[in-house]
């Protein structure tokens, strides 16, 4: 059995995975402020039962030597040696790697983007994460902090970002940033009114769907990939949300008439992918 772990915002979610790659147990607790990150994560993994293997996916900047350097949406965790604190309590080898990088390695290996050469998969949740796939290798760059594309500025003169910096792609285009352009309604509430017609949240909608093609654009127009795979709680209600992103997309892109244009899907692995793919960090390394 492998174990696998996504600390996210507002959650931490680990999976047992069999040797077949599919979920057999799961359970959850809430994220804690960084300084009982280890204990969480550790009661998470002794819930879900023996193992021989680990991984954790954590938001920010992850070290190839699994420290937290930086990570503005988990209080507290700067400059954090997680791997050698949680391979101390529990004596086993652990993995640790970015949590997008992780959803992005689950979705590739058994979600949407299987059988991609090249592939961005994005996260919308609390902020935004991405992960790469280019010539069918998982990208973690020269430092391990490859794919932070929810902090690519889009408006310098935009609002604060929990990162320091203004404008960011995560404060328009994430589940928080779904809120800031309704007002602060949230997000969740605006998806259901938008699902039942109403004029208003489908604005918002749509406002909030060209923000994500705008930074989809921008990733494309870089690497070129031949899918993207969006996913994280917004869509949930891909229904409603992935048409009017598509749509802006083809009118944001450079030259359309004239490249192929990358398959823009919904994630399938849900809530989990990131955990998944935190189990399959030792088949990517």
């Amino acid at each position: 059995m492998k174990i696998g772990i996504d600390v996210g915002g507002t959650k931490c979610l680990g999976v047992a995975v069999d040797d077949s790659g599919k979920v057999v147990q799961q359970y959850r607790l809430p994220t804690p402020h960084a300084d009982a990150l280890c204990d969480t994560l550790v009661e998470i993994v002794a819930q879900l039962g023996e193992f021989k293997f680990i991984g954790i996916g954590v938001p920010g900047l992850i070290s190839p030597e699994g420290v937290i350097r930086a990570s503005p949406n988990l209080v507290g965790a700067k400059e954090l040696a997680l791997r050698q604190m949680v391979e101390d309590r529990l004596g086993k080898k652990v993995l640790v790697e970015n949590d997008a990088t992780c959803a992005a390695l689950g979705e590739w290996k058994s979600g949407a983007a299987h059988g991609a050469t090249d592939a961005w998969v994005i996260t919308l949740g609390t902020g935004i994460g991405g992960g790469f796939i280019s010539g069918s290798v998982l990208q973690r760059g020269a430092h391990g902090f490859a794919g932070e594309v929810g902090h690519m500025v889009v408006d310098p003169d935009g609002p604060l970002c929990p990162c320091g910096r203004k404008g960011c792609w995560e404060r328009y285009a994430s589940g928080n940033g779904l809120s800031f352009l309704a007002n602060g309604e949230k997000g969740e509430d605006v998806l259901s009114r938008a699902k039942a017609g109403a004029a208003d949240a489908l604005g918002v909608v749509d406002t909030f769907a060209k923000w994500v093609a705008l930074g989809l654009v921008n990733l494309t127009n870089m690497t070129d990939p031949d899918v993207i795979v969006v996913g994280g709680g917004v869509i949930v209600s891909a229904d409603v949300v992935m048409p009017r992103i598509a749509h802006w997309f083809e009118q944001l892109l450079y030259s359309p008439q004239h490249r192929a244009h990358p398959r823009l899907v919904a994630a399938q692995l849900g809530e989990q992918a990131g955990a998944i793919g935190a189990a399959m960090l030792n088949t990517s390394v």
